[in-house]
């Protein structure tokens, strides 16, 4: 079976043709499953790698697009969000909003309608590369698709 007909995969897949024939998804040889791995094996700077992170608040969750070589400040997240309580989603509840499991997770074709914030330092990179349901398969974009294409609302989210 090929890593392209898995379901998160083909949810992926989907949702990028639906936004924009020419998105396509890049099946890697190498795991993706880091941002550095990502980065290896795609011979870029780790930080064009969208990490894309789920957060757990008191009543709601959170997905976060940080740049690979940033990490996010949950202070800054609770200010943004006027939250008191924000931490990372365990890979169950990241499964279960998300449909997809840690290493392979997309900010497109989410099983569950979840907010998206995105740091406004991925606008550093020409081209970014996201993960696209698979630790081995991810999508090339640029800042702006990105945004469009996840409706992400941008901030400064890193420390």
């Amino acid at each position: 079976m090929s890593l392209l007909d898995k379901e998160p995969v083909k949810r992926a897949k989907k949702a990028l043709k639906d936004f924009d024939k020419l998105l396509s998804v890049i099946v890697l040889d190498d795991s993706a499953r880091t941002a550095k791995d990502a980065a290896l094996s795609l011979n870029c700077k780790v930080g064009a790698i969208v990490k894309s992170l789920l957060f757990r608040t008191e009543d709601s969750f959170i997905l976060c697009l940080i740049a690979g070589d940033k990490r996010c400040s949950i202070n800054k997240l609770k200010k943004i969000t006027n939250k008191k309580n924000i931490s990372m989603a365990n890979p169950e509840e990241v499964k279960i909003q998300t449909g997809y499991t840690i290493g392979g997770v997309s900010p497109v074709g989410h099983i569950a309608l979840v907010e998206i914030l995105i740091d406004n330092s991925l606008k550093r990179f020409n081209d970014l590369y996201a993960a696209a349901g698979h630790p081995n398969c991810v999508f090339k974009i640029d800042f702006k698709k990105l945004q469009k294409i996840t409706n992400g609302k941008v901030e400064e989210l890193i420390e």
